[in-house]
């Protein structure tokens, strides 16, 4: 099965990560569980970015469902770039898209996959609207957003 990432998202983020020589396995490939966690990466420099660091006792994001389509492998040595995508925005929740391609091949995918976003309170342990400042961010038009992160600033 694989998931579609939708046309309409909004790109907020660029991050080169390098691969690492323990993120292979066996196979000599980065090992599935790695791909998540360049994913993860992103995300949370975003978020970051945009809300701050998380603070348990208020208000902030959890994520709630998370995919990734592992289109060609990936192996050391080499850099990814990461591109980070927000869109549709509900009440309490957002949709993050990241694609990953190697640097040294521009344009060519070696994944994509996203998660769902809902903004909770953390206390209550249940979903908030989200700020509405995040909204405005998700939705504004144009690409002022954009950040790129390279990895000597990363």
């Amino acid at each position: 099965m694989r998931f579609e990432l939708p046309d309409a998202k909004k790109l907020t983020l660029e991050m080169v990560i390098p691969i690492r020589w323990g993120d292979m396995d066996a196979m000599g490939h980065v090992n599935n569980t790695v791909y998540f966690r360049y994913l993860e990466i992103v995300r949370i420099e975003w978020l970051h970015q945009v809300a701050g660091a998380p603070d348990p006792t208020g208000e902030g994001p959890v994520i709630v469902n998370t995919f990734c389509n592992f289109l060609k492998q990936l192996k050391f040595p080499g850099d990814v770039l990461a591109k980070h995508y927000v869109g549709n925005p509900g009440r309490s929740s957002f949709e993050a898209y990241v694609t990953l391609e190697r640097t040294d091949e521009p344009g060519v995918l070696y994944a994509s996959g996203g998660a769902k976003t809902v903004w909770v309170n953390y206390r209550q342990e249940k979903s908030v609207p989200l700020p509405e400042s995040l909204r405005r961010l998700i939705v504004e038009n144009g690409d002022s957003l954009t950040t790129q992160l390279r990895p000597e600033i990363a």
